[in-house]
């Protein structure tokens, strides 16, 4: 299943989530597009709740149905918690870190950046937005990509980075310093459903 490219704002009403990350696609109209506006209320089966679950974690990274199946399976054959494994190891993608030191303001953004080989992982140029970042590995741009205004933009308007990365302003160059616990990760999910959901 290809990636979903159409009108961001709208699917996140549909799925009641902010996946710009800013959260202003909620703001005006916090529920779902369609002709009936907020009186709309359809009540979600189990199996409607599990597969929304499913596609608000898949948009809000932006990865295809089959690269988020096979890292669900990756995740199963971890030690610990299936759900949480799978939610570490969507943040380890290099696309998402780019986006969390704040070097993008959208993951959209940060997989165009890596995409286009703007990105450096420990000192190499590598392309793959999927690429999965070791902890201790370091993030940094081309020096000629560094003068990039959507870079420079991103990094002015970054008011928050997770603690399990850390990043010098001055070097514009990053590191994953170690998995984060799940507790530092999106309270809106429930991955229960998501591990019951492929569990069927």
């Amino acid at each position: 299943m290809a990636r979903y490219t159409g009108p961001a704002w709208k699917l996140s009403r549909r799925l009641g989530v902010s996946l710009s990350g800013t959260g202003k696609e909620l703001e005006k109209r916090p529920y779902a597009p369609g002709p009936h506006g907020p009186t709309q209320r359809k009540k979600l089966s189990e199996y409607g709740l599990q597969l929304q679950e499913k596609q608000k974690l898949r948009h809000s990274y932006g990865v295809t149905e089959r690269q988020f199946r096979n890292l669900f399976d990756k995740a199963a054959k971890l030690p610990g918690r299936h759900g949480d494994n799978f939610m570490i190891l969507l943040e380890a993608r290099l696309d998402n870190l780019v986006y969390r030191l704040g070097l993008a303001r959208t993951r959209r953004q940060a997989r165009q950046l890596v995409n286009h080989g703007h990105i450096l992982v420990d000192g190499s140029r590598v392309d793959i937005p999927s690429y999965s970042v070791k902890p201790g590995q370091s993030i940094s741009l081309r020096e000629k990509s560094q003068k990039l205004s959507i870079v420079q933009e991103a990094i002015e308007l970054n008011s928050f980075t997770p603690e399990y990365v850390s990043f010098d302003a001055d070097k514009l160059e990053g590191s994953f310093t170690r998995f984060p616990e799940r507790t530092e990760l999106s309270a809106d999910i429930n991955e229960a459903l998501i591990v019951e959901f492929y569990s069927r």
